[in-house]
């Protein structure tokens, strides 16, 4: 048997180098939330969160960019095949919160107060067991208004 066990195939495992590249999918969803700490009296929950208290919800265009890191394919010169990626995105994250009610229809949300902050750690730690070994999951930005986002880099 020439070449171990490879018989007469050869194998070339090659990195272009060793540049460390970040490829970004954008993706959009629409939900749902109230902020309320169920402990204040509502005069409380009106005084920190204002409007985000509103006892009949309200609701948010939100944008999520999904960075994922590693040294691009020698042979095809990408990081990651970007649609494998949005299927991902898509099956994890979008078909579960998209034109849902972050505090009632969102499993992994349940229990928690539905911030930014905590809906971009939530979806790190629901998309993170996904992503192939070949690459890294290196952030989450979810803007929840054109001026108002957050990022979270699995810390």
């Amino acid at each position: 048997m020439k070449n171990g066990y490879l018989g007469d195939q050869i194998y070339i495992f090659a990195k272009i180098n060793d540049e460390m590249v970040y490829l970004t999918r954008v993706e959009h969803f629409n939900a749902a939330h109230k902020l309320a700490n169920p402990k204040w009296s509502r005069e409380k929950n009106e005084e920190v969160f204002g409007v985000c208290a509103n006892e009949n919800w309200h609701g948010h265009n939100y944008e999520l960019f999904v960075t994922i890191k590693g040294t691009p394919d020698a042979e095809t010169g990408f990081l990651f095949d970007v649609k494998k990626l949005s299927v991902l995105i898509r099956k994890y994250i979008i078909d579960e919160l998209d034109h849902k009610n972050l505090n009632m229809d969102v499993p992994f949300m349940q229990g928690q107060m539905c911030s930014t902050e905590n809906v971009a750690v939530a979806i790190w730690k629901q998309l993170a067991p996904h992503i192939p070994p070949v690459v890294q999951l290196h952030c989450i930005k979810l803007y929840e208004t054109p001026r108002i986002f957050v990022e979270y880099f699995g810390e």
